[in-house]
């Protein structure tokens, strides 16, 4: 009884810390500069619609570049190596570190003590400890998977989104033009390559370099196809050669990649059916194929 106690005791502790800092952390964002400023930008925006002027261009450039920039995606480079991780992923809210950090602090706690209330603090100690380690590991093993969905998924979407460009740049519209166009067609489909295209947009139209944009594009997504784009991109502006040229023999590798990697799975599949025909299939087989003649052997030798 005093151990269930205590394991309930402990429980409401977590819990009521738990709310305690999600109640924190509301109010302290609800404090925090960003917020403030863009309250400041909905207020001086509804202002200049009803008349008041907000802010002059000529009166104020620094603020006015402030606030501007403000909107712009973080560099790789200012990215701490958790936001690196989280932004491969596709999580890229402030937030998404601090509840992944916390998600690595309450999951090994939460599997001890389930682990403990169900089997008793005497036998179930070394299970729960089990139990922490695994917990410990989940979200790494969860993030890791999501980066690997959202890889392939821009790996796969990549041919595609260079069949648009090379159309939309021969049709004669701009390299910046037919990334918004190319954007918006492949919401759908490749929505994380969609929202990267937007991000790269974002960035050149707050005043990036269109190469450090798609440098950022590279190191945000650790793609190895990406990679050879943005590296093809660099040359092409530094030789002055044609972008519509480049971008479809760019086009042409990244499908013959996409084709041979699916080649691959499917060279791959008969060793992976292996495992499931041995621990599933073949010790049924054995016991209707050989259970009888055991069962004679068994008959005649008693």
């Amino acid at each position: 009884m005093d151990q269930q106690l205590l394991i309930a005791i402990s429980i409401v502790f977590v819990g009521v810390a738990i709310l305690s800092g999600l109640i924190a952390t509301l109010v302290m964002q609800r404090m925090s500069p960003e917020r403030r400023r863009l309250r400041e930008m909905a207020a001086a925006g509804a202002g200049g619609i009803l008349g008041t002027p907000s802010v002059s261009l000529t009166d104020q450039p620094d603020q006015v570049t402030r606030r501007v920039t403000t909107f712009v995606p973080k560099s790789p480079k200012e990215m701490g190596r958790l936001q690196k991780r989280l932004t491969r992923a596709g999580f890229k809210h402030p937030r998404a570190a601090a509840i992944y950090a916390l998600a690595e602090v309450l999951t090994p706690i939460v599997f001890a003590l389930l682990v403990l209330y169900f089997m008793g603090s005497v036998r179930g100690v070394i299970f729960a400890v089990l139990a922490a380690a695994i917990g410990y590991a989940l979200p790494g093993f969860w993030l890791a998977h999501k980066t690997s969905q959202r890889q392939k998924q821009i790996q796969n979407g990549l041919p595609d989104a260079l069949d648009l460009l090379i159309v939309c740049v021969e049709a004669g519209a701009g390299l910046d033009a037919a990334i918004v166009k190319a954007s918006e067609e492949l919401a759908i489909a490749y929505p994380a390559l969609a929202e990267e295209l937007r991000l790269i947009t974002t960035e050149t139209r707050a005043g990036k370099p269109r190469l450090e944009a798609f440098k950022n594009f590279a190191a945000r997504t650790g793609v190895e196809d990406v990679r050879s784009l943005v590296a093809m991109l660099v040359q092409t502006d530094k030789f002055g050669t044609s972008i519509a040229q480049a971008l479809r023999t760019h086009a042409a590798t990244s499908r013959t990649k996409r084709r041979q990697r699916a080649e691959e799975r499917a060279a791959k599949l008969g060793v992976k059916l292996v495992f499931p025909l041995v621990f599933c299939l073949f010790p049924a087989l054995y016991v209707v194929v050989l259970g009888p003649a055991v069962i004679k052997i068994m008959e005649a030798l008693m």
